[in-house]
């Protein structure tokens, strides 16, 4: 009898301030709260800040965020701190790309580096707002 496989169920992304980061992640990928983790009425206290979770139009987990206390932010592509981990995002089009490059920047991303014009992958790392990297580059659909 073999082993049942993994499943992966979701990324988990740490920040000092989860709700904000998971908004950045929800407009920029077009996903929603997962039923109860919604934000709560403006001036009432956020009962659900310490985890959240995104999930997609079909209701499958996705992203989740928790609230830790400090968080260095990662110094890539030099520096003492790396980053653990990243996000590839990725588009069909250079001027997909050029589209949700203006996005992500006024959602609040930074641009870490820009290989836009390599033509055998054209792509963008950016940070988002707690300093996490992530890419957007244009690929093939899967």
């Amino acid at each position: 009898m073999g082993l049942e496989p993994l499943l992966l169920r979701q990324v988990v992304i740490d920040g000092t301030d989860a709700r904000a980061l998971a908004n950045f992640y929800r407009e920029l990928l077009g996903l929603r709260y997962r039923d109860g983790d919604e934000p709560p009425p403006p001036g009432e206290p956020d009962p659900r800040e310490d985890w959240l979770v995104l999930v997609d139009g079909e209701g499958s987990p996705r992203l989740a965020f928790q609230q830790v206390a400090e968080l260095p932010e990662p110094t890539w592509p030099h520096g003492p701190r790396p980053q653990m981990m990243h996000l590839d995002l990725t588009v069909p089009s250079t001027e997909a790309l050029l589209a949700h490059h203006e996005r992500a920047l006024g959602l609040g991303a930074r641009l870490l580096l820009d290989r836009f014009d390599d033509p055998e992958e054209p792509l963008r790392v950016y940070a988002d707002p707690a300093g996490h990297p992530f890419c957007i580059f244009v690929a093939p659909a899967p």
